[in-house]
């Protein structure tokens, strides 16, 4: 779908503007020496609409989590009538392309996620430069404001990795494998050091999302090295299937906790195969970003004078994973 701009809103804007200007200058001509001094013009502010928003994210291909944020998204435009495009990539470089693309169609806004903020920022500060709002979600808390950005929907990474920690200490787990599928995703890196401040003895594993049997051949390999490690915690839900494989492949004895919701994740919980998962909710980090940019664009509105919207961490465990599985399998959770 081609997202082409449509700037006829301003000869709208100006007739809804009309009364009021009519009104001012009936108040001004009525107005006498006498009369008191005028009180400030409550004249509305011009503001912009949104016609379409395109939402770029690094998000690798058949990723189950990914899919529920572009469900997200697309809900939102459908229920406030904004074009929503979605596109994605796991490189840096075409992700920063996929930008600059939406910018040069002229789109009302931009979403946008971080994993790499270093190599989006030219192409996030020439959206914001362009007069486009952007909105960054899920990586990238720290840098979304610094490039321009008007607020940042997600979790805080590092503090649901300390949370994380903390449930599996509880759990009287001693050593921790934390396991990377990202290379170079600070948002991953962040959920590690959290879980590593809160939970102590922890190794660092670097796997590839993108090939999943390497990946479980990887942590079958690090439990078979280390027998005392007696916790795998996973920072995806597709890896957190592998994870499990894995430790029953190294006839491990290790807790698997994982980060995000997908059916194999809800399935494992109900088996008792996996702890937890933590839960950002990424269905809101598609939806909220289409809503919020409605708001700046009519109404500049802002939310929490630009500090991040939390949108987790939940947990997801034995107690509570009947209450969610349905929405998992409708792709909304």
């Amino acid at each position: 779908m081609s997202l082409r701009p449509q700037r006829s809103a301003t000869t709208w804007r100006f007739s809804r503007l009309l009364p009021w200007v009519a009104a001012a200058a009936l108040l001004a001509a009525c107005s006498g020496p006498g009369a008191d001094a005028p009180a400030p013009s409550q004249t509305p502010i011009a503001a912009g609409t949104v016609n379409s928003v395109a939402v770029v994210t690094h998000g690798s291909p058949g990723d189950a989590f990914w899919n529920v944020v572009k469900n997200g998204a697309e809900a939102a435009g459908k229920d406030l009538g904004i074009r929503v495009e979605y596109n994605a990539s796991g490189d840096p470089g075409q992700q920063a392309k996929l930008i600059d693309n939406a910018v040069a169609q002229g789109v009302d806004g931009v979403v946008v996620s971080m994993a790499n903020p270093e190599a989006l920022r030219p192409s996030v500060e020439k959206a914001v430069a362009a007069g486009i709002p952007v909105v960054t979600i899920n990586s990238g808390e720290s840098e979304s404001a610094k490039f321009g950005a008007f607020v940042h929907v997600g979790q805080s990474e590092s503090l649901a990795g300390q949370a994380a920690g903390r449930r599996l200490a509880d759990a009287r787990r001693t050593k921790m494998l934390c396991v990377i599928h990202e290379a170079g995703n600070i948002g991953a890196n962040q959920r590690c050091e959290g879980a590593t401040k809160a939970f102590g003895n922890t190794t660092t594993l670097q796997v590839d999302i993108n090939n999943p049997t390497d990946a479980q051949s990887r942590i079958k390999g690090a439990l078979e090295a280390d027998r005392s490690i007696d916790a795998v915690l996973t920072l995806n839900s597709q890896v957190a299937a592998r994870g499990v494989d894995a430790v029953r492949e190294a006839g491990s004895a290790a807790t698997v906790a994982t980060f995000d919701l997908n059916s194999d994740v809800v399935e494992a919980i109900r088996a008792g195969r996996l702890l937890f998962a933590v839960d950002q909710q990424q269905y809101e980090q598609g939806y909220l970003p289409i809503v919020l940019l409605q708001l700046y664009r009519t109404n500049l509105n802002t939310v929490g004078g630009g500090t991040p919207v939390q949108t987790g961490p939940g947990f997801v465990d034995k107690s509570n994973v009947e209450a969610v599985a349905a929405l998992v399998a409708q792709g909304t959770r």
